[in-house]
């Protein structure tokens, strides 16, 4: 069976790791997998929001240390690592957690714009532990969404934090009971999808981009606008305004 699956519902994508005889940790196989997955996603309009969740009691160890041994790196051509940490998608990603999310593993979900995790998933980066550095993002990223001191004490130590913990410091965006993780992901999807899906692409780029590029004020100005213009001149803004004038629901089109 295929290490990376999809499936469609409604307009939402659902892409499971599904690798769970090796911890769904990822080789270069699956690398080039989840790249092409993503530039499926992207490229499909009526897919508007993906949900990334794994098969089995542990979310992702991440990279395949017995092929990293071989030389062979989990890395794609464009998209670089695990085939998404360079390059993430534009639409909206969440992710659906249960067990561990460890050293790449918890590098995905730093991919990810929202996380819904189970009460007893952990998420760590382990990578000091074996003379390697969270390359993933892990190491730029954490700090950018947690204190400084709190993503260093995950770096460093390498000791996992709960889901509690990461949903007190704001990097969780739901704990559930376990098994409920991919339930809870599709509640977020479906409030995501039910909006208009250009302007939630542009405000996602923006976020996004403001956020990795650290936009000054003067910079952001200019850069959004930018962004927002595909929204503004688009048949989804005349939609959206005529619609709220008759007091009906929006059908949107994604033009």
């Amino acid at each position: 069976m295929a290490h990376i699956q999809t499936t469609v519902q409604d307009h939402v994508l659902v892409i499971t790791l599904n690798r769970p005889e090796a911890r769904n940790a990822f080789d270069r196989a699956m690398a080039e997998t989840m790249e092409a997955v993503m530039d499926d996603y992207e490229a499909q309009p009526e897919l508007r929001v993906a949900i990334l969740r794994a098969e089995g009691p542990t979310f992702s160890a991440g990279q395949d240390l017995k092929a990293a041994e071989r030389g062979e790196a989990a890395v794609s051509a464009v998209r670089g690592g695990f085939g998404v940490f360079d390059k993430p998608p534009t639409k909206p990603l969440i992710a659906a957690v249960e067990g561990q999310a460890l050293a790449g593993g918890m590098e995905l979900t730093l991919c990810c714009d929202l996380v819904v995790a189970s009460r007893d998933a952990v998420f760590g980066l382990t990578e000091v532990r074996h003379s390697l550095v969270a390359l993933g993002g892990g190491c730029f990223r954490l700090p950018q969404r947690l204190p400084y001191p709190m993503a260093m004490e995950l770096i460093l130590t390498a000791e996992p934090k709960s889901a509690e913990f990461m949903h007190r410091l704001g990097v969780v965006n739901s704990v559930v009971e376990p098994g409920q993780a991919m339930t809870e992901a599709l509640r977020f999807a479906k409030l995501i999808a039910r909006n208009a899906p250009l302007a939630v692409r542009a405000s996602k780029q923006i976020a996004w981009a403001s956020m990795s590029q650290r936009w000054s004020d003067e910079q952001a100005w200019d850069r959004q606008a930018r962004i927002a213009a595909m929204v503004l001149g688009s048949d989804d803004l005349r939609e959206g305004l005529r619609a709220f004038a008759e007091k009906r629901p929006p059908v949107w089109k994604g033009r």
